[in-house]
């Protein structure tokens, strides 16, 4: 088939790879235009704009519907993974086999912008890919393959989401070899929920809630937009906690050093912190930073 991949985040690359050797045709890439950011304000160009200049791939950035209508006129199916527009139902149809799209969690469950970082969130244990039809709706199109992978203790976002990337392909592949041979998506079942884009208000942390939704949450908001607190009237990014069964007992947000262990207290017990980046400063370990900060006996974030 001829393909046209839309696409802008690092998770679309290994779909990207393999397509390069597979039997299809990749004829063009579709990602958003560059941005500006930072301070000096310097142009990027998303990692799919990256990748497609260096594999000499036909890249287009529109900047309207009518753009993205021409850019996929003259091929047989569009696959979707990340672009962040949703398209309207006359694009939809366009191409011969219309559009799938790759999707980081197991549908109906956290449809929407950032399904894996609600998934850690809610302290799921499995995960998973699915690759379905495109619809007019948000993420409510027929299933053709869904793939399902245990979400380990200790990952975060960015863990979980390199591996669903590798597991995108498989279902990708899967779908492709679905389409070629007329089989028919099939529509999807059970309670769908919701994965709401993460505001950092939200990634501040109250440390009157327990240990355990504590920890997913640190784990979930990692790399973006990381979990924080206030100390000493500055903010403090967590990027590393775990629960402890060691843990001293302490109030919600009272520091506490013991051996090689920083603690914080929550509501029914402390855990322990292991990666923060201090205001101003480079991500360090918690217990570099204690013996930087000097805790007070009393001392508190929050």
């Amino acid at each position: 088939m001829r393909l046209a991949v839309a696409a802008t985040p690092e998770v679309a690359v290994p779909t990207l790879n393999w397509l390069l050797t597979s039997e299809h045709d990749l004829v063009r890439v579709i990602s958003q235009p560059d941005k500006s950011s930072g301070r000096g304000q310097e142009v990027h160009s998303s990692p799919v704009s990256q990748w497609a200049k260096a594999n000499s791939k036909d890249l287009v950035t529109p900047s309207s519907a009518s753009d993205i209508d021409a850019a996929i006129a003259d091929v047989d199916l569009l696959i979707t993974i990340g672009y962040g527009r949703i398209l309207p139902a006359a694009t939809l149809s366009i191409p011969k086999f219309g559009c799938i799209n790759l999707h980081f969690s197991l549908l109906p469950k956290y449809r929407g912008a950032a399904p894996v970082q609600r998934a850690i969130e809610a302290g799921e244990r499995e995960s998973g890919v699915s690759v379905f039809a495109l619809d007019p709706g948000m993420d409510t199109g027929p299933i053709y393959t869904s793939i399902t992978t245990p979400i380990e203790s200790t990952m975060r976002s960015f863990e979980l989401l390199e591996k669903l990337s590798h597991l995108g392909v498989d279902a990708v592949k899967r779908s492709l070899e679905a389409i070629g041979n007329g089989v028919l998506p099939t529509p999807q079942i059970g309670q769908g929920s919701l994965a709401a884009k993460i505001t950092r208000g939200e990634a501040q942390l109250n440390w009157s809630s327990t240990a355990n939704s504590l920890v997913n949450k640190i784990r979930a908001f990692y790399p973006q937009p990381q979990a924080w607190t206030v100390f000493r009237g500055q903010p403090l990014k967590i990027s590393l906690a775990r629960l402890s069964n060691t843990a001293p007992v302490l109030q919600p947000g009272q520091l506490r050093v013991i051996g090689s262990d920083c603690f914080i207290g929550c509501m029914d017990n402390a855990i322990a912190l292991e990666r923060v980046t201090p205001a101003g400063k480079k991500e360090m370990s918690a217990l570099d930073w204690s013996r930087g900060a000097r805790f007070e006996s009393t001392e508190r974030c929050g």
